[in-house]
């Protein structure tokens, strides 16, 4: 369970990061480059990859988890760019919105992928989750420009983190090999971030290079203990599945009411309620 505590913390912290960018004129991209190349190098450092006496290119080639690395070292950096491009065009709540029903295709992983079978405490908690979620992302509707750019902004972030979460999922499942596998992940997203950077021919700025190590650490914490969780839980994702977007949302607007004033309305406040509600029911079980 503190391992979901530990990524829950981090992910909102991030979340936290981007809505303080432009108060403190950070540059994202070069913040997101940044992010990966200390990312990277603490997989390095503290998880130790294996290579199993293969050279990086022939690990890279040979693997069996190839396909894993290689589409979150695509998918990882352009969720944080999609999502900057969703809160630009769509709004902070709508984005936030779009991320945590992400649920919904993690929930149907968890059963058609990974085969588990829910209790009627887990069907129940998720049809609580799911309330809790629509309360909590609950605002009316309001009039937003380039509303077609706001969709598939909006879209590309629900579809982008539901399979970064379902991914990472698949990560856990490699046991002593996620490292490598996180690592090269990392590695590609860094060189993806960087190339365009280069091509750009981007003017690196102080606050940018700050915010890059500030977001590298938390991103790093939030994956690793989030599959930490999701080995912990190996029988039950949608344990972790639900028990991340839910802790993350209720944090979030615990949060935003009280260190950015965002209001909460009473619709809000019964997600959180909801939510608590939710979590509960995921775990009833283990108490039975």
């Amino acid at each position: 369970m503190h391992f979901l505590i530990f990524a829950i913390i981090c992910s909102v912290s991030v979340s936290v990061l981007f809505k303080l960018t432009k108060k403190f004129n950070i540059i994202i991209p070069q913040m997101i480059a940044i992010g990966y190349v200390v990312a990277l190098s603490l997989s390095y450092v503290l998880l130790k990859p294996d290579f199993q006496g293969l050279s990086f290119t022939e690990f890279f080639i040979q693997s069996p988890a190839m396909p894993i690395f290689l589409t979150l070292g695509i998918i990882l950096p352009l969720g944080f760019i999609v999502m900057s491009k969703a809160i630009e065009y769509g709004g902070i709540v709508r984005t936030d919105a779009a991320q945590r029903l992400a649920l919904f295709l993690q929930i149907v992983a968890a059963v058609v992928l990974f085969g588990e079978t829910l209790s009627h405490f887990r069907i129940v908690g998720v049809i609580v989750a799911f309330a809790a979620l629509f309360c909590l992302l609950f605002k009316p509707a309001t009039t937003v420009e380039n509303a077609l750019k706001a969709a598939l902004a909006l879209a590309g972030v629900w579809l982008i983190w539901g399979t970064s979460g379902i991914l990472y999922k698949k990560t856990a499942l490699l046991g002593g090999a996620f490292p490598t596998t996180l690592f090269i992940s990392f590695t590609l997203a860094a060189v993806i971030m960087l190339t365009i950077l280069l091509l750009k021919r981007t003017q690196w700025t102080v606050p940018s290079f700050v915010g890059g190590l500030i977001l590298g650490c938390l991103n790093f914490g939030n994956i690793l203990f989030y599959i930490y969780a999701h080995q912990y839980f190996k029988e039950n994702p949608t344990i972790v599945f639900a028990t991340m977007d839910l802790g993350v949302i209720c944090l979030g607007a615990l949060v935003g009411a009280w260190a950015f004033k965002e209001r909460l309305s009473k619709t809000n406040m019964i997600g959180i309620v909801l939510g608590i509600s939710a979590i509960l029911l995921m775990y009833v079980e283990k108490f039975l």
